[in-house]
């Protein structure tokens, strides 16, 4: 079944995105538990890049696919499952990237959304909510995508998002969105 391309993030106002994140239809991972039948031999690289057997796996449309099988184990480990099986998969950070910014509002009134590399459209808010770590080249900003399943923000993305909270006055420094305060401090 082809899986339809991605949206554009520009194109859509915030009400488009959360009827869209809304309407998605992921399969029901949590509630297949199949047997353990191994490795998949595949990885998921610090970029947001996917391999199969050491080679990048080009085809943008297997990438969405398979993320859409990926689940977080209770022990940390990821895999991808479905009602027949479950292989482990290596993750070297977050298993999505965060690659682009919408913006609408302002303060306590602003609502941020964030397009993945999956082309998956995450609106933040309390049930996806920003976190910040420290790292050993700064700081590691992430946002819950779904079910213990993280996006690392990409450098570029997070100076857009810093900008913005250094726009504001709060204290400490953070940012709205859809009625959620997020500081940017890493959490203690």
């Amino acid at each position: 079944m082809p899986m339809d391309p991605p949206p554009d993030l520009a194109a859509l106002s915030l009400a488009d995105i959360a009827r869209l994140a809304r309407d998605k239809k992921l399969p029901p991972v949590a509630s297949w538990n199949p047997s353990h039948c191994g490795d998949s031999e595949m990885r998921i690289a610090r970029d947001g890049t996917w391999f199969h057997q050491g080679s990048p796996i080009g085809r943008q449309a297997m990438v969405r696919l398979f993320s859409t099988i990926l689940r977080r184990e209770p022990d940390g480990s990821y895999v991808l499952v479905t009602p027949g099986e479950k292989l482990d998969i290596a993750v070297e950070d977050a298993p999505f990237i965060a690659v682009e910014l919408k913006v609408e509002g302002t303060g306590a009134a602003m609502n941020l959304a964030l397009r993945l590399n999956t082309g998956d459209i995450v609106s933040v808010d309390a049930d996806h909510g920003l976190r910040f770590t420290d790292g050993a080249t700064g700081p590691r900003p992430y946002v819950h995508v779904r079910a213990g399943l993280e996006a690392l923000v990409v450098r570029s993305v997070y100076y857009e998002l810093v900008a913005l909270a250094l726009a504001g006055d709060h204290d400490p420094v953070g940012l709205w969105s859809n009625g959620t305060f997020f500081a940017l401090e890493p959490a203690l």
